[in-house]
């Protein structure tokens, strides 16, 4: 397990973020994933980090803080909370995020307070996070077990072996196993994804239409001109990364106004904290005007009604059939 443990460090920080000599490195992790927090942060140094700085986060005490705190409370970002994102963007960081969860962690909070701190933190951090999405830092986010995540995937299993399991499908995705070189894995990989982008760029499709057996029937038009993409991307520094570990999918960027028809998720979604099941969405003209689901119902109205852009898709992706 050490040995499979130490080779996904190594992976995250020499094909994740492709780490360069005397860059900074950060780490978001939750305090339960201490240990891998710290294999990275070797794994950071092994490669030539300038410093590694860590930013953990623990959920039990923000579930407190949510529960017994005022409302108004989650209005406020503190400064320095955003100065400090700010002086990684400005030293050039690489970031690596460690998202774990309990997906029902934030289940029964009142929604307003969670709605009030995203909104926070969003206008607060809109030009940090902008230079994410931008690539203008090189940044990546993996996932290992915790017992709280691993017992909703294994519900029939104790949680040392649920924990097992899930480390052993998390290895698979990530192209660990205890022979091989998963930096030499990755490199394939990220070449097929790109051969289908390709493939997908020289076609040129106005449409793509998507369906399963729950009865999703969606039409997602494509504005001309559109660019696939997936696997590894460029940063502003013209070093390649990759931003998701796993990742299976090519992406690109739907027509706002040309989306029509009804999607139906197929698995639940983990959204800050609550799971949403059976998700139906109704599409016209691009816009979410009918939503619905068998659990989580308000959480879904709340994420739809976040902001304009929220009731809109903002990305279509596909992946391999299997």
């Amino acid at each position: 397990m050490d040995k499979l443990l130490n080779k996904y460090a190594e992976l995250v920080v020499r094909t994740g973020v492709n780490l360069q000599p005397q860059q900074l490195l950060v780490i978001n992790s939750p305090i339960e994933c201490s240990d891998f927090a710290r294999r990275v942060a070797e794994a950071a140094f092994e490669a030539g980090a300038k410093d590694v700085k860590v930013i953990w986060s623990d959920e039990r005490l923000a579930r407190i803080r949510l529960d017994k705190a005022e409302a108004e409370v989650f209005d406020e970002f503190p400064a320095w909370h955003r100065d400090m994102f700010m002086d990684f963007k400005a030293k050039g960081a690489a970031v690596i995020s460690i998202h774990a969860s309990d997906p029902t962690i934030f289940q029964n909070v009142d929604t307003d307070k969670l709605t009030r701190s995203q909104r926070a933190a969003g206008v607060a951090l809109l030009e940090y996070r902008q230079a994410m999405m931008n690539n203008e830092l090189r940044w990546c986010v993996v996932s290992i077990p915790t017992e709280s995540w691993a017992a909703k995937v294994f519900a029939q299993e104790d949680g040392k072996t649920a924990v097992a399991k899930l480390w052993q499908e998390i290895f698979a995705t990530v192209r660990i196993d205890e022979e091989h070189n998963p930096v030499e894995a990755w490199q394939q990989h990220i070449a097929f994804l790109q051969r289908a982008c390709k493939f997908m760029n020289e076609q040129k499709f106005t449409a793509l239409k998507y369906s399963n057996s729950l009865g999703t029937k969606l039409t997602v038009g494509l504005p001309e001109g559109h660019i696939w993409a997936g696997g590894a991307e460029i940063a502003g520094d013209g070093v390649e990364f990759v931003a998701n570990m796993p990742t299976e999918e090519i992406y690109t960027l739907p027509d706002r106004n040309r989306v029509d028809g009804v999607v139906y998720a197929s698995k639940p979604l983990n959204y800050n904290g609550n799971l949403i099941e059976g998700i139906c969405l109704e599409l016209k003209e691009g816009k979410v005007v009918k939503a619905s689901a068998t659990k989580g119902q308000e959480v879904l109205e709340q994420l739809l009604a976040m902001d304009e852009g929220a009731c809109h898709l903002g990305e279509a992706a596909l992946v391999p059939y299997n």
